[in-house]
């Protein structure tokens, strides 16, 4: 879609040249959603690709996913062999629903600023215990200093997060510890290639401790449960029902509460079982 409200593109070589966030100001990196849709709050686009951003950085201490990688890059990503989640990757991109185009030019850090409940980079970061790295705007209140959340507080309700007004998600860190548990994923669609209704993770340990369950997709926001070792089922379900009542499920065409509560006491259990 063309913007025709749009008057300037900006192109910085470092963040640091965008100070001052003005009113029309936004970031663009795959810009999937922002042309999909006339934007006529926006008078100014700040292209990220020119920063320059490595997409992937693989060390001993993790994998550090920048903003601006594209789905394409992290999809062709193999890692280490004692990275066993990996794989994980190919799953929750594939419940993506995107053409080829989309493939192409969306990034992960797009995918997580958007918020959606049935977003799967943040099914997946969160599920790998992905922290991001926040950059705000040098005149912010707090003197411009970087900031560290996990992705699972990142997304606060449906397109709903914690970025400040002109703050930049640089990127998201998944430590080798959780790339390197087992794992164990169920999703749902009501429709061929449609959007999730229910996306579950599990991982653990080889002997089944640190077993953390993320629930999202039925949930307005990623919801997780962490066990020392492996639970029971009764325990499990007895952990779902804390955490999540019956009106904590996100209704919408995609799904009702109910049926997504059913998905989530379906799926967690086959996934315990699995991992188990």
């Amino acid at each position: 879609m063309n913007l025709n409200t749009i008057v300037e593109v900006k192109r910085p070589s470092s963040a640091e040249q965008i100070g001052q966030w003005r009113a029309g100001y936004a970031w663009l990196a795959g810009g999937t959603w922002l042309f999909s849709e006339p934007q006529v709050a926006t008078s100014t686009l700040i292209d990220l690709d020119s920063l320059g951003w490595t997409p992937l950085t693989a060390t001993a201490e993790g994998l550090e996913i920048a903003a601006t990688c594209r789905i394409a890059d992290l999809h062709a990503f193999k890692g280490p062999p004692a990275w066993r989640a990996v794989p994980l990757f190919h799953g929750c991109i594939d419940a993506f629903l995107m053409s080829f185009k989309i493939w192409n030019a969306a990034t992960v850090g797009g995918n997580v600023c958007m918020s959606l409940p049935a977003g799967a980079m943040i099914s997946l970061t969160a599920a790998l215990d992905g922290v991001c790295t926040l950059w705000p705007r040098p005149n912010q209140s707090n003197g411009g200093q970087p900031r560290e959340v996990t992705v699972a507080d990142f997304v606060t309700g449906n397109h709903k997060n914690v970025l400040e007004k002109g703050e930049l998600l640089r990127s998201i860190r998944l430590p080798a510890s959780a790339l390197s548990k087992r794992y164990a994923m169920r999703q749902m669609s009501l429709t061929h290639l449609g959007r999730s209704a229910a996306l579950l993770v599990g991982t653990a340990g080889d002997d089944g401790s640190d077993f953390l369950l993320t629930i999202t997709a039925a949930t307005p926001r990623p919801v997780q449960l962490r066990f020392a070792k492996m639970p029971s089922a009764d325990d499990l379900r007895q952990a779902i029902n804390q955490r999540l009542p019956a009106d904590g499920y996100f209704q919408d065409v995609h799904g009702s509460a109910s049926y997504k509560r059913h998905l989530t006491y379906y799926f967690a259990e086959q996934i315990r079982a699995e991992l188990a």
